[in-house]
């Protein structure tokens, strides 16, 4: 355990000293400490978009479908890996330009720049979504980092949550989006080496490729059949991806790389690292299953469980600490940048340009708002986690596919058709977001129509709406 614990405690050193590297930087104004003052270099940029948009889902729920599933959970993958693919190379460089063009730090700033006449509307309606959702991903990212600390180090889960937030803390208010982006680009680094290192590992101490492949319940588990999926649960998948354009931490770091040029090298990278912890996270999945292959060797017979566990199995101590930090790493590259956006959403967006738009605010100020306020959101998320865990995981399942069918398809619209109007987008977003939450919870949605993926209907009619009030004002 010392040297897990030596591992873990280098990485983490390490991050808290990017934090206080970029505090100098981070304090000049706020579009230094939300944007990075516009001037994030591509390789930063394409990892950390990439890192923030994977969280703990790719190492834990991924792998574990993986393992349950075979090889067909790979179409999970290949839905956002084809829409960030498409995002990079001609979403991107439309916004960054508008962005540029107009001044916009968040992506409030960018509708209301859209849709002058609607500004101050858009701006309080996606202040509510961006708070209800993203302060309940937080805050969850805050509860599986506790749960994480406890499987790992044996500490309770209570003294784990909050240790957690307490290095996101750090890092985030003194260094902004530098550090996060920054930090977010390490911790991708981390994420490869883990989901590379660990199944070449296993499979090499299991006795090679081939036999591997005969200790897989081939026709039980459809493990080498990736079309062992049903039509439904095929499109669910692929739809995974729509969210990618509706989520604002993703979003800021195309508004915020250096030149817009840039975007075709970064989308190569940030496609190939989509590739490679995809590929790698789905043979975690087929090597634990030639390892465990009976469900109740792993911790409470969570499927979840299997990365960190055969990683244990497989790596010395010393490694196993390092590759252990990139669990750790995969729920702070998630919950630091949600966090800047929820602070930016609060003091960009409602703070000083509803609330005191007609006052003349001082750039240094508003970092000071902005410090305090990630503050009070961490303190927020942390009761949140501790009184309400159960509605905390409620609310993540909608978390994508709410932010996704509400700013996926309005943002679209709004950059590649022109007679987009402010009421129409408004009206998706309304819509978008509430047939997410209406689809699982209404009883009518839940029996009469087929299962699929929230985000799928919601998102097309969403698109559908946005598009139907757009001509309806354009007649009148």
């Amino acid at each position: 355990m010392g040297f897990v614990l030596l591992g873990f405690s280098l990485y983490l050193i390490f991050i808290v000293g990017i934090g206080v590297y970029a505090s100098k930087f981070s304090s000049k104004g706020i579009s230094e400490y939300y944007l990075a003052g516009r001037n994030l270099n591509f390789f930063v940029m394409a990892l950390s978009a990439v890192a923030s948009g994977r969280s703990a889902w790719l190492l834990l729920g991924f792998t574990g479908m993986a393992y349950t599933m075979g090889a067909s959970a790979i179409w999970a993958a290949i839905g956002y890996t084809v829409v960030e693919l498409w995002l990079f190379w001609f979403y991107a460089p439309r916004l960054r330009q508008f962005s540029e063009h107009h001044g916009c730090i968040t992506v409030p700033d960018f509708f209301a720049a859209r849709f002058p006449d609607k500004a101050d509307s858009l701006r309080i309606l996606l202040t509510v979504l961006i708070l209800v959702f993203m302060v309940a991903y937080i805050a969850a990212q805050l509860v599986a980092g506790g749960k994480a600390f406890e499987s790992t180090f044996g500490i309770d889960q209570t003294t784990g949550i909050v240790f957690t937030s307490l290095i996101i803390l750090f890092y985030t208010v003194l260094g902004g989006f530098l550090a996060v982006s920054i930090t977010d680009m390490v911790q991708g680094i981390f994420m490869v080496v883990a989901l590379v290192l660990v199944p070449m590992l296993g499979i090499h101490q299991f006795g090679g490729w081939e036999k591997m492949l005969l200790a897989l319940p081939r026709e039980e588990f459809g493990i080498l059949d990736p079309m062992a999926i049903s039509a439904g649960a095929l499109w669910g998948f692929l739809g995974i991806g729509l969210g990618s354009p509706g989520s604002p931490h993703i979003l800021v770091r195309y508004m915020a790389i250096r030149h817009r040029q840039q975007l075709l090298w970064s989308g190569i990278i940030g496609t190939g690292w989509n590739v490679v912890m995809a590929v790698g996270a789905l043979f975690i999945g087929l090597v634990g299953r030639a390892y465990f292959p009976d469900l109740q060797a792993l911790p409470q017979e969570d499927p979840e469980q299997l990365f960190p566990q055969l990683a244990g199995q497989v790596l010395p101590p010393a490694i196993f600490g390092l590759v252990i930090a990139s669990v750790f790493a995969a729920i702070m590259s998630t919950a630091d940048s949600q966090l800047l956006v929820a602070a930016s959403s609060i003091v960009r967006d409602f703070y000083q340009k509803v609330l005191k738009k007609e006052d003349a605010l001082e750039e240094k100020h508003l970092v000071r708002r902005s410090r305090l306020v990630v503050i009070l959101l961490v303190l927020f998320a942390l009761g949140f986690g501790f009184l309400a865990q159960d509605l905390v995981f409620w609310l993540v399942l909608f978390a994508w596919a709410g932010l996704g069918a509400a700013i996926g398809p309005t943002s679209i619209l709004a950059l590649f058709w022109r007679q987009t109007s402010g009421t129409s987008v408004i009206a998706g977003m309304v819509t978008g977001a509430t047939l997410v939450v209406l689809w699982r919870q209404v009883p009518f949605f839940k029996e009469q129509i087929w299962d699929i993926y929230e985000m799928i209907p919601a998102f097309f009619v969403a698109s559908l709406v946005t598009i139907i009030v757009s001509l309806r004002d354009l007649k009148d």
